[in-house]
């Protein structure tokens, strides 16, 4: 999609000069390095290059500016731990030129997203990004703020109902299944361990491929502590059915977890799907789409 497309009625005005001046202002040293917008799927940030090997990232929506301070004061002590390569943060840049968020600077990572570059090798990949969330599990998670997906599913329910019923009425999805998956999510177990760190937002769009090969993690607005059942989302996001329980056994996900997981899959895809359709962003109303399919196809049978 387009690198200026607007997804939400209160996005924030961003554009390539405003990143210039922005940079100009606070990083002199960089100052008349090229920028250039970069085109992407992604929903909370707007990203530009800068120069050969910076990106800089600016939230999109007013309350945005949490995720950019999560990730700067995280992502360090959390990459030595990780099997795979993550952003590395820069820099942080603070409100001006009539932008009012704090904003960031990091390494620029090579690859394109697994959306737009598939995996070559999905159960190499679905290994990979399994050791991926069970290494990140394990760091320790005290102090971590809480994920945005770390708490239960029920405070979702008025949203996924209003999708069954619209994405029903329209005969995207089944409403009777949807419904059935949904409701027998709700009636899970809920995690009643310690917080642990999860990722929250494991989408193609966020997985770096370079030559078909899974090699990097990135976008960690969502990251932060809770229930780890929402790193399963990639399972029926990204995954199918023969390299799913790879994924499963390498993430070391235990049966109560990669239930509420599928719920979260089911859950993201309907919302997804309900409010991105119709041109807002056709690559998460797709995703969206496929996770609520291989949902639905493994409840139903």
């Amino acid at each position: 999609m387009s690198a200026s497309a607007r997804m939400h009625a209160d996005e924030l005005d961003i554009d390539a000069e405003l990143v210039r001046r922005l940079v100009t202002e606070q990083f002199p040293e960089w100052a008349g390095l090229a920028v250039t917008r970069v085109a992407s799927a992604g929903t909370d940030n707007a990203m530009c290059l800068l120069g050969e090997d910076m990106v800089v990232r600016l939230p999109r929506l007013p309350g945005g500016a949490r995720q950019i301070e999560t990730e700067q004061r995280w992502l360090p002590r959390l990459a030595p731990h990780l099997p795979l390569s993550v952003p590395v943060p820069l820099a942080m840049g603070e409100p001006g030129q009539g932008y009012g968020l704090r904003w960031g600077v990091y390494g620029w990572l090579d690859g394109g997203d697994a959306y737009d570059s598939p995996l070559a090798e999905p159960a190499d990949a679905a290994a990979e990004l399994g050791r991926f969330v069970a290494a990140l599990r394990q760091v320790d998670a005290v102090g971590g703020p809480v994920s945005f997906r770390g708490g239960p599913l029920g405070p979702q329910d008025a949203d996924v109902r209003k999708a069954i019923e619209d994405l029903g009425a329209d005969g995207t999805h089944d409403p009777a299944l949807a419904t059935a998956a949904w409701e027998h999510t709700l009636a899970l177990p809920q995690w009643e361990a310690a917080p642990v760190w999860l990722h929250g937002d494991l989408l193609p769009g966020n997985l770096l491929t370079t030559a078909g090969r899974l090699t990097a993690v990135i976008d960690f607005g969502g990251l932060g502590v809770g229930d780890p059942a929402a790193d399963a989302l990639p399972a029926w996001a990204l995954f199918s059915a023969g390299t799913r329980e790879v994924f499963r056994e390498t993430g070391e996900f235990e049966d109560e977890v990669w239930a509420r997981g599928r719920g979260w899959a089911l859950c993201f895809g309907l919302v997804a799907e309900h409010y991105y359709r119709g041109g807002r962003n056709p690559v998460l109303a797709r995703v969206g789409h496929r996770a609520v399919r291989e949902v639905l196809e493994e409840f139903g049978a």
